[in-house]
Order: structure tokens, then C-alpha cells, then sequence
């Protein structure tokens, strides 16, 4: 468990903050810019000095001012990756590893050096410079510089939000591995809903310096009432459930959600591996009727749970499968044409292009309530 409790001055307002969170796989810290997450981490970290703290990690106390109790930054056994690499440019990447390895916690052995070159695809990187590297390269190393550490605790501050597109899909999946391979905790601030659903495992949503909610990735993304703080446009829920059936002749793959089958574009995995998918409120449209004659491949019976109707054009609406839910962005124009109310039963129609998904090796069929 990580507590931290403080209170912080931001430029335009003062916060108490007060966090609670379990310390396994990723947390991720969401929500708007300047709203406090990097204060957060700097908080943990020991960079960030505000009024009455209290920084507490795993039962041990690092901070707590009114008992005069402060552990140094260098002494915490944290690794920080930032939004710019902060690499030294003097160096090889090679050598700012090995900068990183001199000043490893003796009481932990792993990870190696020797691990980290592997699971981050590094051993071609190691005798270039610094401004050889491309960016995701860069960020690569930054993060391998922090691993060789051998840290107790990882704090990454929009590791990829330098990067385009193209560079953070190729990095996503040395993030992927770090989650899946390393017994190391991270907290991972982002404002990308994409990066959120597919690496964190719990999240806090940060709005004006304090939580406004936390919970398990999945729990978040559909309650309707932080439909504001996430992004109307980009809302929607994260789905969990094992692979039923692959279809080679046509390159797709069946997944067990809710009860009912979901088909999507190939994943390659065996059936009884558990897929990660998130599906967004804006790709999924409501018939009352079972529809035929359709190229969308998904149809499934839904129960109307909730409808957040909006000022404007836009309706929200939370449907009930067997033990999972989703989220329908629809006009209110629709809501009141197909007399759309909670308890209806209804199908929910969803284009198999549109899912995005994960594998999660290991895992365990969880529903939406954890």
C-alpha cells in the first residue's frame, strides 16, 4: 500500500491530498493537465515538499513531518522515468545503464542488467549515443536506466507523450512487458484513455489535486457519473473474458463476455487465454429488434440500466449484459424516436473493426466489479 497525504499549492487553487492505493502491477493516474498528477509522484518520490505530509510505502514511513521523519529521495529505492529521458548525452546507452547499475540497491538482485537488455530489446542500442537514438529508443533506455536499479517502487510520468503515434505503439509493448515480467509497482500518470486501458490494472481519476474516484481499471471507465472527467468522446468500458474459438478461415477470434460471444479480429492466442478489450460508447448502436441482413458482427442482448441524457445533442446509456456492462453514445433524437427507458431489453450492435484489445497472460476471467 502507498498513502500519501499532503496539502499542495498549485498555481490556481490549494489541495489536501489524501491517497490510499494498493502497490501491484500498474496504477494508473488519470485526468487533466495541471490538475496534480506529476505532484503526486514527486510527493512519493520525495521531490515535493508540501504542509503535514505523510508518504508512507509498504508499512515504512518516508515522510512524516510531525514526527520530523524525511528519507532522502536516493534512499527511497524509487525509479522516476520522466517525459524527456534526461539521459546523460555524454554517454553511451550502454554507459548510462551502467551508471544506473553502480547505484543499485544492494538488497535486491534482480532485475539484471542482463534481463533488462533482453525484456527492453536493448543490446543494439548499447554502444550508440544518446543523439543516435529516436525517441522511442530514447525512452527505452530511460526506462532501462530506471530498472537496473533495482527499484522498489516505479514512477512514470507520461513516459510517452513526447512520442508519436507510431513511436508509442512500438514502445507500448516493452511497457506490456515490464507489467507482465517485472515484480516492480508502478504508478503511471497519463491523460491517454488508449495507454490507461491497456497497461494499468488500477487507476486513480485526479481532478483539482485530490481523487475523485479509484478502482479497478474497469469498475472506472463505466460509471456514467465520471462521464466529464474521462472524455465524453473517448468513453467507453474494458471488457475481460477468454478465448472461446478461433476462426483461421476468416482471421477472427471469439471471446466469452457476458455470457455471450464476441467476435473480433484475430488475436493470436489458445482458447482459455483471457483478452483485454475496450470498447467505446461511441461504436456501439442499440436496436430494438434483433436485426438481420448486417455486416457488423456483433449483436448482443442488452438490458438498459441507466441514460444520461446531456444539454446537447447526446445521450449516454449504460446496458446490462449477464455480468458485464457497456456504454452506448447515441443522439437524444434516437432515445426518444426508439423510446429507449431503463428495463427495456435491447441488442447492442458493435463493429468487430472497432474493439481494441490485449492479451492478459495469466490472467483470470474477472467481470466489470473486479
Amino acid at each position: 500500500m502507498l498513502i500519501l497525504r499532503s496539502t499542495i499549492r498549485f498555481p490556481e487553487f490549494a489541495a489536501g491530498v489524501d491517497v490510499s492505493t494498493p502497490l501491484a502491477g500498474i496504477v494508473g493516474l488519470f485526468g487533466p493537465s495541471g490538475h496534480g498528477k506529476t505532484t503526486l509522484l514527486r510527493l512519493a518520490a520525495g521531490l515535493e515538499r508540501g504542509a503535514d505530509s505523510h508518504v508512507e510505502h509498504a508499512g515504512e514511513v518516508w515522510q512524516d513531518d510531525t514526527r520530523g521523519i524525511f528519507v532522502p529521495p536516493h534512499k527511497r529505492g524509487i525509479g522516476f522515468v520522466f517525459q524527456d529521458s534526461r539521459l546523460f548525452p555524454h554517454l553511451t546507452a550502454g554507459g548510462n545503464l551502467d551508471y544506473a547499475v553502480r547505484r543499485a540497491s544492494a538488497e535486491r538482485r534482480e532485475p539484471t542488467r542482463d534481463q533488462i537488455v533482453d525484456m527492453l530489446d536493448l543490446g543494439s542500442l548499447l554502444h550508440r549515443r544518446i543523439q543516435d537514438l529516436s525517441g522511442g529508443e530514447t525512452q527505452r533506455v530511460a526506462i532501462g536506466r530506471a530498472l537496473v536499479s533495482r527499484p522498489r517502487l516505479l514512477l512514470m510520468d507520461e513516459p510517452l507523450s513526447a512520442l508519436d503515434l507510431r513511436r508509442k505503439m512500438e514502445i507500448l509493448p516493452y511497457i506490456e512487458r515490464l507489467r507482465e515480467e517485472m515484480d516492480i509497482p508502478v504508478l503511471y500518470v497519463t491523460h491517454s484513455i488508449d495507454e490507461l486501458s491497456r497497461l494499468a490494472d488500477h487507476m486513480l481519476l485526479i481532478r483539482d489535486g485530490t481523487v475523485a474516484a479509484q478502482g479497478t481499471v474497469p469498475d472506472i471507465m463505466q460509471r456514467m457519473d465520471l462521464g466529464p472527467m474521462m472524455g465524453r468522446f473517448e468513453a467507453g468500458v474494458i471488457l475481460e473474458g477468454p478465448v472461446v474459438a478461433q476462426d483461421p478461415d476468416f482471421a477472427m477470434t471469439d471471446l466469452a463476455i457476458g455470457g455471450q460471444v464476441l467476435r473480433m479480429p484475430n488475436i493470436d492466442a489458445e482458447p482459455g487465454t483471457v483478452v483485454r478489450v475496450r470498447i467505446r460508447a461511441r461504436d456501439v448502436s442499440i436496436a430494438t429488434e434483433a436485426p438481420s441482413g448486417l455486416s457488423i458482427r456483433n449483436v448482443l442482448k442488452a438490458r438498459i440500466a441507466e441514460i444520461f441524457v446531456e444539454d446537447g445533442a447526446f445521450a449516454e446509456i449504460l446496458l446490462e449484459l449477464e455480468d458485464a456492462a457497456l456504454r452506448a453514445r447515441i443522439t437524444r433524437e434516437s432515445v426518444e424516436e426508439l423510446d429507449l427507458v431503463p428495463g427495456r431489453n435491447v441488442y447492442a450492435l458493435i463493429k468487430s473493426s472497432t474493439i481494441d484489445r490485449r492479451l492478459i497472460p495469466g490472467g483470470a476471467v474477472r467481470s466489470p466489479s473486479g
